[in-house]
């Protein structure tokens, strides 16, 4: 019996340094600030998981449509800077529109808002994002690509079917 409570107490030991040590050398803080949207992200997931196993109600789809986006945008902004956000931010609404759409998708008694209700958010949040994204560096791709569209259709690839000439 006292065998037991030593390989007990000496494991608790062994552990409670390890977590000691690695906290020390910053591991728990590293793990914290790179992989914290993960805390919305998995319950998201886990949440249209419990939904196809049939486990949870057609309307735990709107959180987790929101959970999963949500933890996508953290995700992406959390790797390549905060400073995404600027632009990204109409994401957050998109996300609404996205579990809306998920919830209206399954429910065979659905309230008559929800499908109007998401495409107008969804509407709202695609225009917005475009505005950000007109103000960023993509304005020049829109351009290098109206550019090459026009050569291209100069260039004679758009008179297919029309014949020979203009």
């Amino acid at each position: 019996m006292i065998m037991k409570n030593e390989r007990a107490i000496g494991l608790f030991i062994v552990v409670a340094g390890l977590v000691i040590l690695l906290g020390k050398l910053g591991v728990f803080g590293f793990i914290g600030r790179n992989f914290w949207p993960l805390l919305l992200l998995l319950p998201g997931i886990a949440l249209y998981a419990l939904f196809y196993a049939r486990m949870t109600p057609s309307w735990s789809l709107v959180p987790a449509g929101v959970l999963t986006v949500y933890g996508v945008l953290f995700s992406i902004t959390n790797i390549w800077g905060a400073g995404l956000m600027r632009n990204l931010w109409p994401i957050l609404l998109l996300a609404i529109a996205v579990g809306l759409l998920g919830y209206g998708a399954v429910e065979r008694r659905r309230p008559e808002f929800v499908y109007p209700a998401a495409l107008i958010i969804g509407a709202v949040s695609i225009v917005l994002l475009a505005f950000t994204l007109l103000q960023t560096g993509i304005i020049y791709v829109l351009a290098v690509l109206l550019i090459l569209g026009g050569v291209w259709l100069l260039a004679g690839r758009g008179r297919i079917g029309r014949g020979k000439g203009w």
